[in-house]
């Protein structure tokens, strides 16, 4: 029933978005240039199930290594999740018991991929990170990743969500991780979307009874403590496809201005098929979010350091393979 209540919110979320007068700015957003410049560089990213470094050994023997190899190959970076961090901050080991022979199979056939653990958090609750997780939880939740960086991984990667903007509690999290993990690794951060127009969070965290978008100045903010930053490509709640589109190239537009260049800036964008991953949306796609990415980074200009982020590899089938390949990887083929 609480699952069927948010969604239901969210769509009221969404409709509140659309009657300010945005809906029909968003469709004329979707119908911007691509220049044949705006396409992968190099710099996109992927997320990966729990099975690669589990142990348990369903899912990340060597044949299926073998299999992923092709598609991981692509990616400069990969999200590994290593498990849900605890109401008290603590960060299992067990999540990630089987971990030394994934990285070994990746540091042996794809040394230039860097590996970053994946902790995620989601509250139903209050959006504030102090209210989650008090002082002496923040410090273990930080200890708990420099045991992951530890174990071999080159970072980690915050899926933390809700966050509330402006949140301080948040940006100490960032800072104590750095101190554990220390400068050479990298530190990553999956942000909420962004507020459209300034105003527009408020009325929308209230019909949605929770935080949904960040301000632009709270992301620089954020931004300015991580290696890189992700943007979600999906739980967007558009109705509809060209909304959609158009919401993601203004997501692009915002974050490209936002993100200082010395950040790496990655855009979400929606592969998953099953109901595990998240609520399934037939608006939300691949295709849709790589032609936006491309009609907005056209807009904004080149940039270093700037790539997709596909949710999630595991769970991706060969039509949004297909689409991820020909939208953004070489879309002039």
């Amino acid at each position: 029933m609480r699952w069927l209540l948010k969604r239901v919110l969210a769509g009221l979320a969404a409709v509140l978005v659309v009657a300010t007068g945005a809906g029909a700015l968003l469709a004329m957003q979707f119908s911007g240039e691509r220049a044949a410049w705006a396409a992968s560089s190099g710099d996109d990213a992927a997320w990966l199930g729990n099975a690669w470094v589990s142990g348990d050994g369903e899912g990340n023997g060597e044949a299926e290594f073998a299999r992923a190899l092709p598609r991981l190959g692509v990616f400069s970076e990969v999200y590994v999740h290593v498990g849900e961090i605890g109401t008290d901050g603590s960060v299992d080991p067990a999540g990630y018991a089987g971990a030394e022979a994934f990285l070994g199979r990746m540091e042996r056939e794809l040394p230039d991929v860097r590996v970053l653990g994946w902790l995620s958090s989601t509250a139903d609750g209050s959006s504030l990170i102090e209210d989650r997780f008090d002082d002496e939880a923040r410090a273990r939740l930080a200890e708990g990743a420099g045991a992951v960086v530890d174990a071999g991984f080159d970072g980690v990667h915050y899926g933390i969500t809700p966050v509330s903007v402006n949140d301080p509690s948040f940006p100490d999290l960032l800072e104590l991780t750095r101190e554990a993990i220390g400068e050479e690794a990298v530190l990553s951060v999956e942000a909420l979307q962004i507020e459209l127009i300034p105003g527009l969070r408020l009325p929308v965290f209230f019909a949605a009874r929770g935080e949904r978008y960040w301000s632009s100045g709270y992301l620089r903010q954020v931004a300015e403590l991580a290696d890189g930053i992700v943007i979600r490509g999906h739980g967007t709640g558009m109705p509809g496809g060209s909304l959609y589109g158009g919401f993601m190239v203004r997501q692009t537009e915002l974050a490209l201005d936002a993100v200082p260049e010395d950040v790496t800036l990655r855009i979400g964008a929606p592969s998953f098929q099953h109901e595990s991953w998240g609520p399934v949306s037939g608006s939300e796609s691949v295709a849709g979010a790589a032609e936006a990415v491309r009609i907005g980074l056209t807009a904004h200009g080149e940039r270093d350091g700037f790539g997709m982020a596909l949710y999630v590899l595991d769970d991706t089938g060969e039509e949004d393979w297909a689409a991820f390949e020909e939208g953004w990887l070489d879309p002039a083929r």
